[in-house]
């Protein structure tokens, strides 16, 4: 886990610098190629998406937000919520 970590820090930090060196350090710890490709794609999902929020000024839902959706979601999934009772 601790050579996967590195390799995600250094995806969101500086990936560019990312060398087939630090790729095989996480394979010979035991990372396994869709492991590797898996956590550089979520790593790098989140910096992207993380860079777009805070470049556009999206503001964060109040925690009331957050329950409301959790809520409708364990209720009904993803289903939009006019098809929801249509099912």
């Amino acid at each position: 886990m601790k050579a996967i970590l590195t390799l995600v820090e250094k995806a969101a930090l500086s990936s560019p610098d990312i060398t087939p060196d630090d790729v095989a350090k996480a394979r010979a710890a035991g990372a396994s190629e869709e492991m590797i490709y898996d956590a550089i794609t979520v790593c790098s999902l989140f910096v992207y998406y993380n860079t777009w929020v805070d470049a556009c000024g999206v503001a964060a839902m109040p925690d009331q937000g957050y329950l409301a959706v959790g809520s409708r979601l364990a209720q009904n999934g993803y289903v939009p919520e006019k098809l929801a009772g249509s099912g």
